[in-house]
C-alpha cells in the first residue's frame, strides 16, 4: 500500500520500521517539528520518528497545524491508500481523515475505551491496572473514539513506563502490519460507552513523589514516571528509578519487641496516625525506608544530581540519610 505515516516519539518508530520491512511504500512521514534542546536549549532536535525516516530515505514534513487548505491539499496530493498514525501529537481535521482512499488508522496504547488521550501507558500504571495493550482503530473526529479493528493485551505486572512502552511499541508494529495485510478481514467494533476514561497529558509536577499516598501508589508513581520520579532533601533532588513496598515495617518511635511477632506494623490504622502527626515522608531507618500514608517505600535504584545511577545502599555508603529525616 501507499502509506502516509504520522508519528513523533520513540513509541512510533517500531511501527514505521515494521511497515517499511513489510514492503509498503511509505510516501511521506509527518512528525512534530524539531524542538529546542541540547546544551542550554540552543540546538533544534528532530523527533525520533523524523530521525528514523531520514535514515530510511523518506521525506519528512512537520507542519505546525493541518487546518489550513494548503497543508490539507499537500496531504491529499500524496494519493495515499491509508494513513497510519502513532502518537503523532496533532488533531487530524476531517479533510485529512477523508483524504486517504482507505482512511486513517491509529495505533493506540491502551484497551479502548479505557485511557483515551495523551498518556495511556503512564495512566494505566498509576491506576494500578492489571493489564493494558494495543488497539488498531479507525480514526474519526472524536478523541480516540473510533471503531476498533484489532485489540491485543499484555499484563502490566511490575513493568515501568519505558519497559511497557517498548513492549507496546513492538506489539503495535506487528499488529498494524497484520491488519493491513487483510484489512477487509477485520470487523470494525464500535467502542462501548461504558468504561471510558481519559489519559490526560502528564505534568512535570506529577513526577515529585507524594508520600501522602499509600506505599503501593508511590511505587506505581516511581514506575510510571521512570526514570524521572524524585524527592527533595536539603534542596537537592534525588531521582528514584525503582523502589519496593515495605508493608510491615516497625516505626522507630513505637518501640517494642523488634522481632516479627512483636513489631508494630505500618498499616491502615498507623497510616491515619502518620497523617495526624505529619510523618509521611519521614525516613524510618538507616536503609532509606520512607513512611507513606500507609505502608512504606524503600528506593532500590537512586541518583543524585550529576552522579551515576546506583543502588541505594551504595548511595548511603557515601551520603548517610538518618532515620527521622523529613523528605520533600
Amino acid at each position: 500500500m501507499r502509506i502516509i505515516f504520522m508519528g513523533t516519539p520513540e513509541f512510533a518508530v517500531s511501527a514505521l520500521d515494521a511497515l517499511a520491512a513489510a514492503g509498503h511504500e511509505i510516501v511521506a512521514v509527518y512528525s512534530q517539528p524539531p524542538r529546542a534542546g541540547g546544551r542550554r536549549g540552543r540546538e533544534l532536535t528532530a523527533s525520533p520518528v523524523q530521525r528514523r525516516a531520514e535514515e530510511l530515505g523518506i521525506a519528512v514534513r512537520h507542519p505546525a497545524a493541518l487546518k489550513g487548505a494548503e497543508a490539507q491539499a499537500e496531504f491529499a496530493a500524496f494519493g495515499a491508500d491509508v494513513a497510519v498514525v502513532a502518537a503523532y501529537g496533532l488533531i487530524l481535521p476531517q479533510a485529512v481523515l477523508d483524504a486517504p482512499r482507505l482512511g486513517c488508522l491509529n495505533i493506540h496504547a491502551s484497551l479502548l475505551p479505557r485511557w483515551r488521550g495523551a498518556a495511556p501507558i503512564q495512566r494505566a500504571i498509576l491506576a494500578g491496572d492489571e493489564e493494558t495493550g494495543v488497539c488498531i482503530m479507525r480514526m474519526e473526529a472524536g478523541l480516540d473514539t473510533g471503531p476498533v479493528l484489532r485489540m491485543v493485551r499484555t499484563e502490566i505486572g511490575g513493568k515501568n513506563a519505558p519497559e511497557l512502552t517498548a513492549e507496546l511499541a513492538d506489539m503495535g508494529g506487528r499488529e498494524i502490519v497484520r491488519v493491513l495485510a487483510d484489512l477487509d478481514g477485520f470487523a470494525e467494533m464500535p467502542q462501548s460507552d461504558d468504561g471510558v476514561t481519559y489519559a490526560k497529558k502528564l505534568d512535570k509536577a506529577e513526577a515529585r513523589l507524594d508520600f501522602w499516598q499509600s506505599a503501593e501508589d508511590v511505587e506505581r508513581q516511581i514506575r510510571a514516571f521512570a526514570p524521572g520520579a524524585w524527592f527533595e532533601l536539603e534542596g537537592e533532588r534525588y531521582r528514584v528509578l525503582a523502589g519496593e513496598v515495605v508493608p510491615n515495617h516497625r516505626h522507630p518511635r513505637e518501640g517494642g519487641d523488634p522481632s516479627p511477632d512483636g513489631a508494630k506494623l505500618i498499616n491502615s490504622e498507623m497510616g491515619s496516625r502518620l497523617r495526624g502527626n505529619d510523618e509521611a515522608g519521614v525516613v524510618l531507618d538507616d536503609n532509606l525506608t520512607i513512611a507513606c500514608a500507609t505502608g512504606a517505600i524503600r528506593p532500590t535504584l537512586i541518583q543524585r544530581a550529576g552522579r551515576p545511577v546506583m543502588d541505594t545502599q551504595s548511595l548511603l555508603n557515601g551520603r548517610a540519610i538518618a532515620a527521622g529525616t523529613k523528605l520533600n
